[in-house]
């Protein structure tokens, strides 16, 4: 049987969404292993000038939950 646990992340960029969503996936994968899939929960922008400023992404990450064996 295999098990994940899902974390939110949230990510942002001054270059796009798909930026946005590589840095947090970049960044989660520093602190977890056995990464198996993203979803992208939220798309938003903040506006200056009628121009994008930064993209942001709320991502759910999921990785496979490890169990400790050595007791």
């Amino acid at each position: 049987m295999s098990v994940a646990k899902v974390i939110e992340i949230v990510s942002n960029s001054e270059k796009s969404f798909d930026d946005a969503i590589q840095q947090g996936l970049a960044e989660a994968a520093h602190s977890l292993r056995g990464i198996s899939g993203i979803e992208i929960v939220n798309w938003t922008a903040d506006v200056e000038n009628n121009q994008i400023t930064r993209y942001k992404v709320t991502m759910h990450v999921a990785f496979k939950v490890e169990h400790n064996t050595t007791a």
